[in-house]
């Protein structure tokens, strides 16, 4: 098959039918879908023992004890049968030709040994793309360049070469259940690039339970994960601008750590050590922390 449907989940045995429902409807069935639960107490395991026996694609059903997406990632990676990794958030759904439309624009890079997927766009259920209707041609760049050079706006659905996403596995820090994924986007972009298309191949809402929500308390949480982003940042090809603003964030996260923690980050950016700091200050008077 080519692509493997990877689904981290935790406790979402309540809206993972409508995820389901989206994969039954798919036009183009070359596809698995593997899904690692990360320690659910629900009734997730009694829904995937119902449909593995019942559906037309198979599903492969893992359960690991609670470790965070990252970890789930990671140890899916390993196991995935597809070329393609595509993780897809149990909360999200796909349109019914989004399987078809990754293996049509993906054979037209196959190819290419500097390819690390392809990527197409997220929308809202109402079919509003995310980050607003900003056009674009087809073309081929790494993803910070697609971020910080172009421009261009709101979260992508990325699919992956499998090979690549072993070849950079996430930082797997011991007491934290988690770490950005623009670690491993960053790593990556520093040899490979994506092939981007203009289809939406992906449906997104986000949840008041989903990590969106609580992005900054979980940040906080994990200091050692989020400086290692930014830290990274700042030695990539992006401006001075946005280095600088990494910087400050580094800076504000840095502060979360309980142990004295030498700092990871060029001399340069000491000079942006007071504003990361007062941000810190916010954070936790906005966190009642």
């Amino acid at each position: 098959m080519l692509v493997t449907i990877f689904t981290p989940t935790y406790n979402r045995a309540y809206i993972l039918p409508d995820l389901y429902k989206s994969l039954c409807k798919q036009t183009c069935k070359d596809f698995e879908w593997l899904v690692v639960d990360d320690g659910s107490t629900d009734d997730t395991k009694s829904l995937f023992s119902k449909w593995e026996n019942e559906s037309d694609f198979p599903i492969h059903y893992v359960f690991v004890p609670n470790g965070g997406k990252h970890r789930a990632i990671n140890y899916g990676a390993k196991i995935a049968e597809g070329e393609l990794f595509f993780i897809v958030d149990s909360d999200d759904q796909l349109p019914k030709d989004s399987i078809f439309i990754i293996c049509k624009e993906y054979n037209k890079v196959r190819g290419r040994e500097d390819i690390c997927g392809v990527c197409g766009l997220k929308a809202y259920f109402s079919g509003e793309k995310v980050g607003g209707e900003q056009r674009f041609d087809p073309f081929i760049c790494n993803s910070l360049d697609f971020r910080y050079k172009y421009h261009i706006r709101g979260d992508m659905a990325e699919v992956f070469r499998t090979k690549v996403i072993r070849e950079f596995p996430f930082p797997e820090i011991p007491d934290e259940k988690f770490c950005p994924e623009a670690v491993i986007f960053q790593r990556i972009a520093s040899e490979y690039k994506f092939y981007y298309f203009y289809r939406k191949i992906y449906l997104c809402d986000y949840l008041l339970d989903g990590l969106t929500a609580k992005i900054t308390r979980i940040r906080m949480q994990c200091p050692v994960a989020s400086t290692i982003c930014y830290s990274e940042l700042t030695k990539s090809n992006i401006s001075v601008s946005q280095k600088f603003r990494a910087s400050v964030n580094y800076w504000r996260f840095w502060f979360c750590h309980t142990t004295n923690q030498k700092a990871n980050i060029g001399v340069l950016w000491f000079i942006s050590f007071p504003l990361g700091l007062v941000m810190h200050i916010n954070d936790k008077r906005k966190q009642k922390i």
